[in-house]
């Protein structure tokens, strides 16, 4: 329950008209004048809020991804806080508060700007000590409640407050009459400021009206508070201002020693003093100036070493004791900030930095069943640069840093922490093995990239490394296994499923033998044997929902739906998914849409997918979205778009190699150079056979829509040993090039069709959710859209763009 606001009714109504008439509202005024608690009230009455409490956030960047987590978004990989907070509020209704920041600093101010001019519906409110002067801003200054005058009534706002909080902390109502002097005195030193006045009313709740002494500061008054606590209270205040998040009772219990009931008691008592506020969700905080003082007081107490050890303590009671195992509701979860300070204690001490160690490698499995991922490599490469750690846990969790940052930050930002996994194996007690295991990650990181040839090599080195025979040769031969499909080279393929499949099998390991057989159903796709493939692929997702591999059971169902259109999908939340399966779950998306006739969607979909993957470095799936894009841009006309998209999936396609997608690409380029009149296009369409029959392939899907007669043979120099060459793809492009410059000497003639339509309804004033909406796109590809078309056009700006357009029409 909100404290109530007592003294600050008019600032309370002047707050929520000005949200009826503005998108952006600050609230200002010094420390302690109520700030936060008024806009709680506000917010109380809203529908649909977000809080962010940016108090102690280091950098503009930590509150702007503050806020995009509050709003359940996310920052995908080559994306800006920015512009992922912008999609998330934009045409919504939501009210999102940032708290305690300073928008004047490091252009915060004009990133908020930007989001009100930019979209449309939802609101913001911060709290802070100056206003961002922006046009976009309404202010609201909050400053101290008037105090009667010598020659005035006693009555008012201030003396609302006064005697409303004396009461709360349990103080005899106060006779204005009789203590008239006592109280005027007592006003006039707090200058009106309501947290020196709630500081003042918790005094003489405790010692009696006279026996309170004036104070002029809040660190005075907060000081006079202490001082009226018991030992324990006092302990429990100087042990929380050690902290710098807000904590759970439960961690509060583990940080004084006592039990549970004994903390919220305590916890109680503080909050009585308005000395602790109690959060929304239960947890309990300090207000800046009241933590400084606080903080102040323990320095010379060894109040900061033990709460280090309770929280410590606490952090390795809950934890999962199994480094393999995690639950997604795990309850400690709800304490994250707290779990993370621990980490960060434990790891700042050399003699506790293997306890950080082994605390971080515990929750990660926890963090990565719950979608945690950003929050997983924050805390383990927080871990990894505080120095090092055991050798075996230390290469652990580089790797799962790695893994983590890999899907948050794109396929190939967590190498690095894979070099470090290494260095801690040179020390672990068996440094093949670590090694086999990290060689493993990083041939899984080249593979989703697309670089082939590298994934082959790494994968190899694991299975060399790896002197017990079994632990890592699976997994290694499973990636082999699946370089060799994408490169088609089938016969190695289904040699290195039976080693996958004669190696002991064990529990933990299935999901390996799982994703080998869904690989060799992709095989028989691949070369037209569809109810053997399907079969397979049915067979091993059944089968991976009964384990509960779900990741594994997607992907085969997605395959299956590839052979088998009548497939149902299954309804999950793309958004929630890990970047290397959301890809290929949404390409599938976009050619069941293609397949049953709504282009317009399907295309939007297939854009999003390569802008998507293009900027997580998911290099496979950027090809098979292109591919898919490609066949909707003919489907609706666009020629000239479909054969640039189609020579880039060949291109694409061609540096990984994998050959039959570069197949599907001529296949495309075949038509599209027939229905111009070229006289290469049988050329084009015998390449494709050329790369397809050594491997019994077959073309299947879009691939089949538009077939072309093939000449007897592909051109010459164009494919050798199976493989399309350089040659083939220059002669591509010299075969599609512009037979005639653009006749519109105008900066808008160099832009693409889809950025010339997102051009014209920025000019229209439409905000990125409405050209998505438009389009059949998502925003964050609206917004990749205007990146290239602010390179394009040397630009840095909606309205530029829009005067642009508007001055070519006339």
């Amino acid at each position: 329950m909100l404290t109530p606001v007592v003294g600050r009714e008019g600032d309370q109504a002047r707050l929520e008209d000005a949200l009826e008439a503005a998108r952006w509202v600050s609230v200002i005024g010094p420390p302690g004048s109520g700030k936060t608690l008024l806009v709680r009230h506000v917010a109380a009455r809203r529908d649909t809020t977000a809080w962010v409490n940016a108090r102690g956030l280091p950098d503009p960047g930590d509150v702007l991804n503050a806020c995009v987590g509050a709003l359940g978004g996310e920052v995908a990989p080559g994306d800006t806080a920015e512009g992922a907070l912008r999609r998330a509020l934009d045409g919504t209704e939501t009210l999102l508060v940032v708290d305690g920041v300073d928008p004047d600093t490091d252009g915060l101010g004009l990133v908020f700007q930007d989001i009100v001019e930019t979209t449309t519906g939802a609101q913001l409110a911060v709290t802070a000590l100056t206003m961002a002067g922006l046009p976009g801003e309404r202010v609201i200054r909050v400053g101290p409640l008037p105090v009667p005058a010598t020659h005035e009534p006693l009555a008012g706002p201030a003396v609302d407050l006064f005697r409303t909080r004396v009461e709360a902390a349990g103080g005899y109502p106060i006779d204005l009459a009789e203590h008239e002097d006592d109280v005027r005195r007592l006003l006039a030193a707090s200058g009106g400021l309501p947290l020196l006045i709630e500081q003042m009313a918790v005094q003489i709740a405790l010692v009696g009206l006279p026996n309170v002494v004036p104070t002029a500061s809040l660190s005075e008054a907060v000081h006079a508070s202490y001082q009226l606590l018991d030992d324990d209270q006092q302990r429990c205040f100087r042990r929380m201002s050690t902290l710098s998040v807000p904590i759970s009772t439960e961690v509060l219990a583990a940080v004084m020693d006592v039990d549970r009931a004994r903390a919220a008691g305590l916890a109680a008592g503080l909050a009585r003093r308005s000395l602790v506020e109690v959060l929304p969700d239960g947890r309990l905080d300090l207000l800046s100036p009241i933590r400084r003082h606080g903080a102040f007081l323990a320095a010379s107490t060894d109040d900061d070493e033990q709460t280090r050890r309770g929280l410590i303590a606490w952090a390795d009671r809950v934890a999962p004791t199994d480094t393999n195992e995690g639950a997604a509701d795990a309850p400690w979860l709800g304490d994250l900030a707290a779990m993370r300070a621990a980490i960060a204690a434990a790891c700042a001490d050399p003699a506790t930095r293997d306890r950080g160690y082994e605390l971080a490698n515990r929750i990660f499995s926890s963090l990565y069943t719950a979608m945690r991922a950003r929050e997983a490599v924050e805390i383990l490469e927080g871990v990894l640069v505080s120095g090092d750690g055991p050798a075996a846990i230390g290469a652990q969790v580089a790797r799962r840093a790695g893994i983590a940052a890999s899907e948050v930050r794109g396929t190939y930002e967590g190498l690095w922490l894979l070099d470090r996994a290494e260095q801690h194996a040179l020390t672990a007690p068996d440094t093949d093995l670590e090694l086999a295991r990290t060689a493993s990650i990083r041939a899984e990181m080249h593979l989703d990239a697309g670089d082939l040839r590298q994934a082959a090599a790494e994968a190899q080195r694991a299975i060399d490394c790896d002197t017990t025979g079994r632990q890592i040769v699976r997994q290694a031969t499973r990636t082999l296994t699946d370089v060799h499909v994408s490169r088609g080279d089938f016969v190695a393929a289904e040699r290195d499923a039976r080693v996958i499949f004669s190696v002991s099998d064990e529990n933990d390991e299935r999901w390996i033998s799982l994703s080998a057989r869904t690989l060799l159903a992709r095989v028989a796709l691949e070369q037209g044997r569809l109810v053997e493939g399907a079969s397979a692929a049915r067979n091993a997702w059944q089968e991976a929902r009964e384990l509960a591999e779900d990741r594994v059971a997607l992907l085969a169902e997605t395959l299956l739906r590839q052979i088998d259109p009548t497939t149902p999908a299954s309804d999950v939340d793309r958004d929630l998914l890990p970047w290397a399966v959301r890809m290929p779950v949404l390409a599938q998306d976009a050619r069941d849409l293609l397949l049953t006739g709504d282009v317009p969607r399907a295309a939007g979909l297939a854009a999003d997918v390569v802008v998507l993957a293009d900027s997580c470095r998911l290099g496979r799936d950027a090809v098979d979205a292109r591919l898919v894009l490609a066949h909707a841009l003919v489907e609706q006309g666009e020629l000239d778009q479909a054969t640039t998209t189609f020579l880039q999936a060949a291109d694409q396609a061609t540096a990984m190699p994998m050959p039959l997608r570069v197949a599907d690409a001529f296949d495309g380029l075949a038509w599209l150079a027939r229905e111009r009149g070229f006289r290469e296009a049988r050329g084009i369409a015998a390449a494709a056979r050329a790369l397809r029959a050594p491997r019994y392939a077959v073309p299947w899907g879009a691939a089949t829509l538009h077939p072309v007669d093939a000449g007897r043979t592909a051109p010459e120099g164009w494919v050798e040993d199976a493989h399309a060459t350089p040659v083939a793809l220059r002669e591509l492009a010299r075969i599609f090039a512009r037979r005639e410059e653009p006749t519109v000497d105008s900066p808008l003639a160099q832009l693409t069709t889809a950025e010339r339509a997102v051009a014209e309804r920025v000019a229209d004033g439409l905000t990125s959710r409405r050209i998505a909406e438009e389009l059949f796109i998502s925003p964050r590809t609206v917004d990749a859209h205007l990146a290239h078309i602010y390179r394009k056009l040397e630009i840095n700006s909606r309205a530029r763009l829009a005067a642009l357009v508007i001055a070519e029409a006339g």
